[in-house]
């Protein structure tokens, strides 16, 4: 239940938030994730999604993406582990040999080849890949915490006891906020926790490497009780509560007087009788006679009955309440101390060392080796055509955003470079798009050489070219479908692609600002053309109005109805001013004509 403590204080980031950032990803968690969503739904979809989540994350969002594997497991993770999968087996674990003490086990085979498939994918993408002494998420919450990435994916909850400082725990691709983020600050400005105190909570309540914790303490026991310390001193007095010590608890002590009672002080005296009648300290017989202190009348015949569910708050009663509260909270504390120090081996030394540690992966002098090279666009082709049979023009097809991504970032740094993949110059910035409330530039590259396209597949060409300004629908697309498939025309030797604005400003910025100033001139014909270019155009006929707007329901009947009614009423008046038998019957007609009733009373009777 630790993410849903934190749910409150997540943050829904829109698309640009992790642009041009560096971000660990827990690769261990997508592959089980993948494995799980769509099992006997695809071929090798842990390979499938791995590379359209790798594009994505690239071209679609502007990420840095640093891909980090588990690595030998410890043998209390080990442990847990088996005995995880003995209970979900059904199998008794208490009379079972779970695992050897000190013994480490690595994931079955079958997981096993998932992950070097996706290394070997990766590689071939260009994307560096860490791995780490022990769990990924506290290699990923390393990197975080020293600054080498500025935040990590994964939905494991132990990256905050790692040290991570910014989590983001789901991604989802076709949503105007598609980042679910965690920022540690946030965490502690909200519960009042902080690091050692997560750690002392998954130290009670149970973790991935203890999975059974305290025996009767859940998640609110615990809350309260480590908020009851200061984060130096949490680990010291667990240690301490565990060798069978009780220390005080001021998690609820309000006052500082309420903690310790003064040793002078003397024994408690007995509650004040109180009326029975007005509940108020004294007897009922003397407020008879005169109302008492508390209840104050006008006429000071007696005290006022009271009412249903009334407490009194004279010292007395106060003071008697403070030590029941104060009773009642020392017993629990003493009821918690007591089932803590049952535990053997409490708090255990060897899980705070591995979440304190500082040391997840074998790195240089310098820091982590984090670099970015270009695809090798001819043996992913091969890759991916073994392993999802897949032809080589869809895979050029649907890894072009990501060249598209890395042409336009290497040429804002070197001009010179003038061709996409060797074959394609920019040519023109067709119109803005809107996608999930995000702006693209459609680009439009020509073909700047004779020779066959190879990347691309027939498709229809779209019919909205002349348009500079459209927006996409927002339509959910499901996981099999995150690719980004650019438009590609085969006959004019051309292809449209979905850019970042500000990406292709800096490649091409004196392509970008004409563009900018041409719309901004198209803007303002259109708004003048809109607007009315006189004040007498608001006394227009009803002729020179648009036909296709739609008018109100005023000036509809003023334009439809009052003519008539007027025409209406002329012809009733003069028939009315001639006498005749005819008088009953026109005012019949009056009656039955299609007028207003209070038209109709003010012709029949003036």
């Amino acid at each position: 239940k630790f993410w849903e403590l934190l749910k409150p204080y997540a943050r829904f980031e829109g698309f640009d938030f992790l642009r041009d950032k560096k971000v660990a990803i827990d690769l261990s968690f997508w592959i089980v994730q993948q494995e799980t969503a769509l099992k006997n739904q695809a071929l090798n979809p842990h390979l499938r999604l791995t590379f359209f989540r790798t594009v994505n994350l690239f071209s679609k969002f502007g990420v840095f993406p640093v891909f980090v594997l588990d690595g030998t497991p410890s043998p209390l993770k080990s442990q847990a582990r088996m005995v995880r999968f003995f209970r979900f087996s059904g199998i008794d674990t208490s009379t079972s040999n779970v695992a050897e003490e000190g013994v480490s086990k690595e994931r079955n085979s079958a997981f096993k080849r998932c992950v070097n498939d996706c290394v070997e994918l990766l590689e071939l993408l260009g994307m560096p890949v860490l791995k780490a002494n022990g769990e990924a998420e506290a290699l990923c919450a390393q990197l975080n915490r020293d600054g080498h990435v500025d935040a990590c994916i994964t939905a494991d909850s132990d990256a905050f006891l790692f040290g991570a400082t910014c989590v983001i725990k789901s991604l989802r691709p076709n949503s105007k906020e598609p980042f679910e983020c965690y920022n540690m600050s946030d965490i502690e400005a909200g519960l009042g926790l902080k690091r050692k105190h997560l750690i002392a909570v998954s130290l009670l309540v149970g973790n991935d490497h203890d999975l059974n914790g305290v025996q009767g303490i859940g998640l609110d026991k615990a809350l309260r009780l480590v908020r009851g310390f200061s984060e130096d001193e949490i680990f010291d007095k667990l240690y301490e509560i565990g060798k069978g010590h009780v220390p005080l608890f001021q998690g609820e002590i309000r006052c500082a007087g309420d903690a310790i009672p003064c040793s002078d002080e003397s024994s408690p005296k007995a509650k004040q009788s109180h009326c029975s009648f007005c509940g108020h300290p004294g007897s009922k017989k003397a407020h008879f006679k005169s109302c008492c202190e508390y209840c104050i009348t006008d006429s000071n015949d007696g005290c006022l009955k009271k009412s249903q569910g009334f407490k009194c708050n004279c010292s007395s009663c106060d003071k008697v309440r403070k030590d029941k509260d104060k009773k009642k909270h020392e017993n629990w504390w003493i009821n918690v101390c007591h089932l803590i120090s049952k535990e053997t081996k409490f708090p255990n030394d060897e899980i705070i060392e591995m979440y304190m540690c500082n040391n997840h992966g074998e790195f240089t002098e310098e820091g982590p080796l984090l670099e970015w090279g270009d695809p090798k666009t001819d043996l992913l082709v091969d890759f991916l055509a073994y392993h999802q049979s897949w032809k080589p023009s869809y895979i050029r097809q649907r890894m072009l955003p990501m060249l598209c991504t890395l042409y336009l970032r290497e040429l804002a740094r070197n001009p010179n470079k003038t061709l996409l993949v060797g074959q394609y110059e920019f040519h023109s910035i067709q119109r803005v798009k809107i996608r999930y409330g995000h702006q693209y530039y459609e680009v439009k590259w020509k073909k700047a050489i004779s020779n066959e396209l190879s990347c691309a597949v027939p498709v229809e060409q779209s019919n909205m070219l002349e348009e500079e300004f459209i927006e996409v629908g927002d339509e959910p697309i499901g996981m099999l479908d995150e690719s980004i498939e650019p438009q590609i025309h085969v006959d004019g030797c051309w292809i449209l692609t979905d850019e970042n604005p500000e990406l292709v400003h800096s490649a091409f910025p004196e392509e970008a600002l004409k563009f900018r100033q041409e719309k901004e001139l198209k803007d303002m014909k259109r708004r003048k053309t809109s607007t009315p270019r006189s004040e007498g155009s608001f006394e227009m006929s009803e002729s020179s109005k648009p036909q296709g707007v739609q008018l109100s329901i005023t000036e509809f009947y003023r334009t439809t109805k009052t003519p008539s009614q007027a025409k209406l009423g002329e012809d009733l008046v003069k028939q009315s001013s001639s006498p005749g038998v005819g008088s009953s019957k026109q005012k019949r007609k009056v009656s039955g004509s299609k007028l207003s009733k209070a038209v109709r009373r003010r012709l029949l009777f003036g």
